[in-house]
């Protein structure tokens, strides 16, 4: 855990949360000079907003007011971390305080990796709150900051076997079997599209799977997009298309960052992973628009548009997810610029087969303060994405529902299994803010796992 974190402090100075219904309450028992302080500080608890009070006598700090907003949730206690002088301070209450906890962590993130080394400015320090399950929070700070890591990682340093270096590690850690699958292995194991989308590289594309826990236990299959760089293979991006490209593996990330935690808590589910680690890249073996590739599943798909490649990637990983019949089955892609056009980069779309998963994911994002955005598995639009020449495209002819229609072909890979989500989502913050620098996103990741913790954890 970040040094911002500290076991005791015996000056530490108290912080008083409040919304700003609860602050106008309060005043009326606040002593005139704190309410005038208040006032002419323009202090109205306002999310983040902090107000040092100066101990009469020595005039150092003696406590701090403290806004969350109407609706307070970690990013609150992030913004009041980022706007507090250095010191140690402790909550003055123990409500909500895994999300003081972990906001107050996640302020401390930085990616500097290739910045020259530098003293960082002292920060502010906070005491654990007294009722923060310190395991959990320990497990999704952790997951959090392996996806936004990885992301953050360019492609020149994180490439197929780069990520699946990452995955072993992971594996390792958390006690559970690692398998890869390599270059042309992929077509003798039967997954063609994975290897028609990463043979033009000179990295080789890879399978990662990742299999944990009692085979007892309930199936819960995680599969993430593993894109490392995508320059749209022979429809190629425009150089402005390809600058956030290294983080077309987000889906990836957050589904390691998500597998780490479950691991990390020790969730009872039987868990396995699923990644496609692959870079679309141009050469002259590449995949062309028009042809036409065999799958998993043993239906066939016409290339409409190289660029439309994650979705070849998931359609492998889900046919062999399928097969196994998981209770849960959850993919998580960067996968359309459509869905960031509906819904913008904070909102994931969720597409589900049930409406009870959708449910209990949507009130999940809620709780914790990350929202899901439900789109429809709309039936009449797979007319959109029907093959001229063969069973399905992977791009269809109309400019229409780009999201619902990519979608709707992963789904024709799944007809087994009962309970199955699809996130398309972005991975990446383009504003910073407390707690969220510029830079990889981890989104989503409490969401699913607070919506997984729920459905297993009981069943202990």
């Amino acid at each position: 855990m970040t040094v911002t974190l500290i076991a005791k402090a015996a000056d530490a100075i108290a912080i008083e949360t409040y919304t700003a219904k609860q602050w106008t309450a309060r005043q009326s028992r606040e002593k005139p000079n704190v309410v005038n302080w208040a006032a002419a500080q323009s202090f109205k608890a306002k999310p983040g907003q902090v107000l040092v009070l100066p101990d009469s006598r020595s005039g150092k700090p003696a406590r701090v007011l403290a806004g969350l907003g109407d609706s307070p949730d970690l990013w609150s206690y992030a913004a009041i971390a980022a706007a507090l002088p250095p010191g140690d301070y402790r909550l003055a209450d123990s409500k909500a305080a895994d999300d003081a906890a972990l906001g107050w962590a996640l302020n401390a993130y930085r990616f500097d990796r290739y910045k020259k080394p530098a003293e960082r400015k002292p920060a502010a320090r906070l005491v654990w709150p007294a009722k923060a399950d310190r395991a959990r929070v320990q497990a999704l700070y952790d997951g959090i900051v392996l996806a936004r890591d990885l992301i953050n990682t360019p492609s020149s340093d994180m490439g197929p076997a780069e990520l699946a270096e990452a995955a072993r590690g992971i594996a390792m850690l958390g006690g559970a079997s690692f398998d890869c699958v390599i270059g042309d292995e992929l077509l003798e194991k039967n997954y063609p599209m994975i290897h028609a989308v990463g043979r033009a590289s000179g990295r080789l594309p890879r399978l990662i799977d990742i299999v944990w826990g009692n085979p007892k236990h309930p199936k819960l299959t995680l599969v993430g997009k593993g894109v490392c760089f995508d320059t749209g293979g022979l429809d190629l991006k425009p150089s402005a298309g390809m600058l956030l490209m290294k983080k077309d593996m987000g889906g990836a990330a957050v589904v390691l960052g998500l597998a780490a935690a479950i691991m990390a808590l020790k969730l009872p589910v039987r868990l396995r992973v699923l990644i496609g680690a692959v870079e679309n890249s141009v050469s002259g073996n590449a995949m062309r628009p028009g042809d036409v590739l065999n799958t998993r599943k043993g239906i066939t798909v016409e290339i409409g548009n190289t660029d439309a490649e994650g979705r070849l990637v998931l359609g492998d990983l889900l046919a062999e997810a399928d097969s196994e019949k998981p209770d849960w089955l959850i993919d998580c892609a960067t996968l359309t610029g459509a869905a960031r056009v509906a819904v913008g980069p904070d909102l994931p779309a969720l597409y589900s087969t049930d409406d009870a998963m959708a449910e209990a994911l949507l009130s999940a994002g809620i709780a914790v303060a990350e929202p899901l955005w439900r789109l429809p598995l709309h039936k009449p639009y797979r007319d959109y994405i029907e093959g001229k020449v063969a069973d399905i495209s992977n791009s269809g002819d109309t400019p229409f529902a780009g999201s619902i229609t990519a979608a709707l072909f992963l789904k024709e890979f799944v007809d087994k299994t009962k309970c199955y989500a699809h996130l398309d989502l972005f991975a990446w913050n383009p504003n910073p803010r407390p707690g969220r620098p510029l830079g990889g996103e981890a989104t989503a990741l409490r969401a699913l796992f607070t919506a997984i913790e729920k459905r297993y954890a009981k069943r202990r």
